[in-house]
């Protein structure tokens, strides 16, 4: 469930969730690098739009948080 609200969170962003993963761990002040792995080319192209990725706003912060700590019922 909670990969299902991240993937819809990253399609209205127009990526995939591997993209917006690096992208949120990138802006958070605390992570000075991150680590990829890839097997492919094209594996390592698609984790630069990380970089590329736009900000995130507010409201898409709060849900990842609240998505991120949801606990199983």
């Amino acid at each position: 469930e909670q990969i299902h609200k991240l993937n819809e969170l990253a399609a209205q962003r127009g990526e995939k969730l591997a993209d917006m993963a690096l992208a949120w761990l990138l802006q958070k002040k605390e992570v000075t690098s991150v680590l990829i792995g890839a097997s492919k080319t094209q594996q390592i192209l698609d984790n630069i739009k990380g970089i590329e990725s736009a900000g995130f706003t507010e409201e898409e912060l709060r849900l990842i948080d609240e998505v991120s700590v949801e606990k199983k019922a």
